[in-house]
């Protein structure tokens, strides 16, 4: 039993370290491809392209480490709203409503037409 714990372990890291390889690859190529022609800047060696791959995955992806984050805190919501009564809904909503209202943009004024 705690060898197959083991064995998918290596064969997990394997894994996570060959997709690394080939997506620094991938980096690495697009960079050398077009920024040198496009902009003039230098090319890249495969450790610059990783590094430039954990760099861009922090600032847009975040270091959640994984998927499906928003489903497990959409499943959470669904719970807690069955559990509500109706009129705890309505003012879930309200206060929604109150919040959001900020992040509005103001409604044009009407101008009547003759």
């Amino acid at each position: 039993m705690r060898s197959n714990w083991i064995l998918r372990g290596v064969k997990m890291a394997l894994f996570i370290m060959a997709a690394g390889a080939v997506l620094g690859f991938i980096v690495m190529n697009l960079w050398n491809w077009l920024m040198p022609a496009i902009s003039g800047w230098h090319v890249i060696n495969f450790w610059q392209a990783l590094g430039l791959l954990l760099l861009s995955k922090i600032l847009f992806g975040g270091l959640r480490g994984g998927w499906g984050h928003g489903n497990r805190w959409r499943r959470g919501m669904r719970e807690r709203w069955e559990q509500m009564t109706p009129e705890q809904r309505e003012e879930f909503r309200k206060g929604v409503q109150t919040y959001c209202s900020h992040f509005r943009a103001p409604a044009a004024p009407r101008t009547e037409q003759p």
